[in-house]
């Protein structure tokens, strides 16, 4: 399924006009625009990637803010961190296919919460992200969804900040929570 061409140029128009820092997704008919991350975001996602980039498997890196695309659906989606195949980052262009990802990491916004645990996790199934981690500053919480079919993962983790969560195959490991920070 392919973004209807009015809707594509519209979000092209907000990709080039949004101000640096600002996030650009689609999903559903809808342009979602959030403004750049707060500093205990970046830290908190910086304590992750070192964790995840020392499991990454063989042939796969570390991207961040890709805007993901699926072919089975009118979505393109922009994680914190994913990791995509090597060779999907030399293609030309500023989109990668979402179902070749491995894991989507949101780090939740506490102005728009509801992107990350309600839109968010509807469209990683949708878009057949296997792994989907949502980490929420606001009440020390991480939580990672796996096994989607549709609409909807069928598994769900949770952890509190202080605590590990096993991440499967193909990472592999026990992910350490204990120097996430939550929100003042």
């Amino acid at each position: 399924m392919t973004i209807d061409p009015q809707h594509l140029a519209l979000l092209e128009e907000a990709q080039r006009i949004a101000p640096k820092g600002v996030k650009v997704e689609y999903t559903d008919g809808t342009i979602i625009m959030q403004a750049a991350p707060t500093v205990i975001h970046q830290r908190n996602l910086l304590h992750l990637r070192r964790q995840f980039d020392a499991h990454q498997p063989d042939g796969f890196m570390p991207t961040e803010n890709t805007d993901l695309e699926s072919p089975y659906a009118a979505k393109l989606r922009n994680p914190d961190l994913t990791y995509l195949p090597e060779e999907v980052m030399e293609l030309e262009g500023n989109t990668a296919p979402a179902d070749l990802a491995l894991i989507a990491v949101e780090i939740v916004s506490p102005s728009t919460p509801e992107n990350d645990w309600v839109g968010k996790l509807r469209d990683y199934a949708v878009m057949r992200i296997p792994l989907y981690l949502i980490v929420d500053a606001r009440d020390s919480v991480v939580t990672l969804f796996s096994e989607p079919n549709h609409d909807r993962y069928h598994t769900r983790t949770d952890r509190k900040f202080g605590e590990t969560v096993r991440i499967p195959e193909p990472f592999g490991f026990d992910l350490d929570l204990s120097r996430l920070n939550p929100y003042a």
